[in-house]
């Protein structure tokens, strides 16, 4: 079978940058009266954490608005920030694959995300440099699963639907570029995803 990709796009949270601790995030959700669903609710499916998302508004006053919604003091949300964030890791290893994929193949980064995140995976979790391309959705005003922002991160990466793989850890997005024509991998841990990357690359897994 002819192997015909040429470009791999990877999504970032739950994938490369993932929280592997939910401990601080559980004690959090219970400090203040809330399940674990709802505190993710609160942080990413707000109206501002949308907005947010859509670059619509800066990050920090979607935190703001939390602390509104929480009544709490600045000081007290930064704590809050703090904890939310405790248990999140960047994979070391899955970032190292990227990279060694980089000199083959057009590696992207498509991501729903807030204004800091290119800050965050160039300083604090430096891993930006795995990427040829990074499509953060704060940056271009639109979000997956909306299928402009595919074509979007396909024509910065000169290629075509059939020649790319997508792994994301959402299957409305991964549904979503399988519809487009894109090789989806709906992305459980690091070493599934490898694998189904691997396969696809080596032709065994394409259509």
């Amino acid at each position: 079978m002819t192997n015909k990709i040429k470009t791999v796009i990877w999504d970032m949270g739950g994938v490369f940058l993932r929280s592997e601790n939910w401990t601080p995030r559980r004690e959090l959700a219970s400090q203040y009266g809330l399940t674990l669903e709802s505190i993710h609710d609160l942080v990413f499916n707000s109206v501002s954490g949308k907005l947010a998302t859509l670059g619509k508004i800066e990050e920090e006053a979607h935190w703001n608005d939390i602390g509104g919604q929480l009544g709490i003091s600045s000081e007290t949300l930064r704590q809050f920030r703090e904890l939310f964030w405790a248990g999140d890791g960047l994979d070391y290893e899955l970032t190292d694959y990227i990279r060694k994929l980089k000199p083959n193949y057009t590696t992207a980064l498509l991501s729903n995300a807030w204004t800091n995140a290119r800050q965050v995976l160039t300083y604090s979790k430096p891993c930006i440099d795995a990427f040829h391309v990074a499509v953060f959705s704060c940056e271009v005003g639109l979000a997956k699963p909306d299928p402009t922002i595919y074509n979007l991160v396909l024509r910065l990466c000169s290629t075509k639907p059939e020649e790319a793989i997508f792994v994301d850890d959402f299957v409305e997005n991964i549904e979503a570029a399988n519809a487009l024509g894109i090789h989806g991998i709906l992305f459980k841990n690091a070493k599934q995803a490898m694998a189904d990357v691997r396969d696809l690359l080596n032709g065994s897994g394409a259509n």
